[in-house]
This record gives C-alpha cells, sequence and structure tokens, in this order.
C-alpha cells in the first residue's frame, strides 16, 4: 500500500500536482496499481465500476459533467466518489466543480489538480504506480551487468563473490549492487535487479573493507539498476561431489515466480573464476541465439557411436 501523503511527496513534481483540500484526504492508502477515468460511470452505468481505483478527471469528464443541471451533476458525482477511493486528479488546471469539492471534502477523499494533459498524467501515473506495486524481494547477492547481460552472482559468505564482481569490473563490466540485490517483478514475466540507496555503488572487500567503484573506477563502471538474465552460485570445489562436465541439463531458480537460468560454478585455487563467469555469459548469449555447445557435441557423439555401430555389423 502506498499512502496519499507518501504518493503526493514522492511524485507531487513528476506529475505538477496541487493540492485543493489542504490535506484532508492525506491519511488514505493507495491499494491498487491501477488508475481509472471515471468515463461511462458519470452516465449512471456502475455495473463494471472499479471503488478503489486512483481516479482522474480530464477535459471528457469535465466538459460532460457541465452540461448536466447541478441536481443530475451532484447525483452523478456521488456515485462516482465513493468512500473507497483513495484520491481525484483532475487534469489540464481544469477548476473543479463546487459539488466535487463538496463531496471529496464530506467523505475525506483527496483533491489534485495538475496542468499536464490527461494522456500525460495516465501515462506517468502507470508507470509510478507499477513501480510502488512490483512485487519485491531481496537477496544475499552481487548484481552485475557483462556483455549487456545481468548476472546474480550467489554464494556462501567469503566465498569470493565480490572479489569477483571486482574482477568483472576492472575487465570493463559494471557494477550494480553488491551483498543486498532487491529483485523486482517486471510486467508479470522478468526480474529487474537494484541496490539499496545506502550501499549503491559501494563493494565490500575483505582486507581492504567498503570501497566506492565510481569514485575508483569512474561512472562508467556502475549501473543503477538491470534485467536479472542469469544466476550463478559459486561455491567450494567438493571433491566428492559431481558437476556436470557437458551441460545437456536446463536447470532454472525462481524468484517471484519467475524462473532464471542457474549455473552452479565450482572454485578451487587457480581457477580464473573472472574468466569463468565471462564464459558463462558468452555461452549463455549463444544459447539466447540458438547455438547450444552441449547439444551439438551429444549430437555429434550419437552421431559418431552410429556409425561405428553400422561399421561394425557391417564387417561382421
Amino acid at each position: 500500500m502506498l499512502k496519499v501523503q507518501e504518493f503526493y511527496k514522492k511524485y507531487k513534481e513528476l506529475l505538477a500536482l496541487e493540492g485543493t483540500l489542504s490535506e484532508i484526504g492525506f491519511g488514505k492508502s493507495i491499494k491498487v496499481a491501477e488508475v481509472e477515468r471515471p468515463g461511462l460511470a458519470l452516465t449512471g452505468f456502475l455495473k463494471w465500476y472499479s471503488q478503489k481505483r486512483l481516479l482522474v478527471f480530464g477535459r471528457g469528464e469535465m466538459e460532460y459533467l457541465r452540461e448536466l443541471s447541478d441536481e443530475l451533476r451532484f447525483k452523478r458525482l456521488e456515485e462516482v466518489l465513493s468512500v473507497g477511493i483513495p484520491c481525484v486528479i483532475v487534469t489540464r488546471n481544469l477548476k473543479p466543480f463546487p459539488e466535487m469539492q463538496a463531496i471529496l471534502k464530506e467523505r475525506g477523499i483527496a483533491l489534485f489538480r495538475t496542468q499536464l494533459a490527461t494522456a500525460d498524467v495516465m501515462r506517468k501515473l502507470t508507470v509510478c504506480l507499477g513501480e510502488e506495486f512490483a512485487p519485491k524481494m531481496s537477496t544475499h547477492a552481487c548484481l552485475v551487468e557483462a556483455f549487456g547481460l545481468g548476472i546474480l552472482i550467489q554464494g556462501d559468505s567469503s566465498v569470493g563473490k565480490s572479489e569477483a564482481a571486482l574482477g568483472l569490473i576492472e575487465r570493463g563490466h559494471r557494477l550494480v549492487s553488491d551483498d543486498i540485490v532487491i529483485l523486482k517483478r517486471r510486467e508479470g514475466f522478468y526480474l529487474e535487479g537494484e541496490g539499496p540507496e545506502l550501499t549503491k555503488h559501494m563493494l565490500e572487500i575483505r582486507g581492504i573493507g567498503i570501497i566506492n567503484v565510481a569514485h575508483l573506477y569512474g561512472a562508467v563502471c556502475v549501473s543503477e539498476k538491470a534485467r536479472i538474465d542469469l544466476v550463478v552460485r559459486i561455491e567450494e570445489w567438493d571433491s566428492g561431489h559431481f558437476y556436470d562436465r557437458i551441460g545437456l541439463e536446463e536447470k532454472f531458480l525462481e524468484f517471484l515466480h519467475v524462473k532464471v537460468p542457474f549455473y552452479m560454478l565450482p572454485v578451487k585455487p587457480g581457477r580464473d573464476v573472472v574468466l569463468l563467469l565471462e564464459t558463462v555469459v558468452l555461452n549463455h548469449r549463444l544459447k539466447q541465439r540458438g547455438y547450444h555447445s552441449a547439444k551439438e557435441f551429444n549430437v555429434k557423439l550419437l552421431d559418431t557411436i552410429r556409425a561405428r555401430e553400422k561399421r561394425k555389423s557391417s564387417i561382421s
């Protein structure tokens, strides 16, 4: 939920909002990420009308109300301006009707005006509320953008995630966040990651401490956010564990009901982790373009086996 007062403070400049009823209704909450123009509801058809959405009155609605009699206008506004509405925005700097102000004041609903056009307000509101209400979670990891792909590096504490991220930065890639990554589900089908404001552009290296990547390597080496394209988990090499040597099996991790390709990367002294991470990313890009090295190898292997069996049968 988003308090109307918080909404006003955060998006006042973006939406050019001006409060017209003092701070009445600022304690209400916006509960859904949906915006609506009353339109048809003003004619009295309320069958599919939602009473929870933020309402926007544009020039069309205001002109229609202006043509109604005072009595009918008051009746229509009473029907539309239900108590459940979080707030009302009137666009194009149009003057709200006295009936509208009286009803909103009585029901404790905030009223704002803006000089922006209705279409512009609707577009910006959709983006703002989508950002506020996007499903989100935080995870312990590093997020780096390499070769245009967002790579979420997981692993136990002190396994070397931050050092691997630093190595990628030295090779020209970009840091998004270290230690804590906030994941958001976008448009219902992909994930986007960013870092907390407190630790933005910071990297923790044991033995050195906190470093500011933007100051050390330049602003080109950091990014505010990135799409999560793959997850790589770094773990210490376990000689008793079986690791996939071909890569035929596709693995995924699920965050916020979105599946992301997953790779396990065992490390031990002598292995160039940064080079391996770059190889994982480049190989993943090839897969996205329809070229799967492991599957191609498997096809060649099967063809070779069939050819040998055919020669054996012909000899016998």
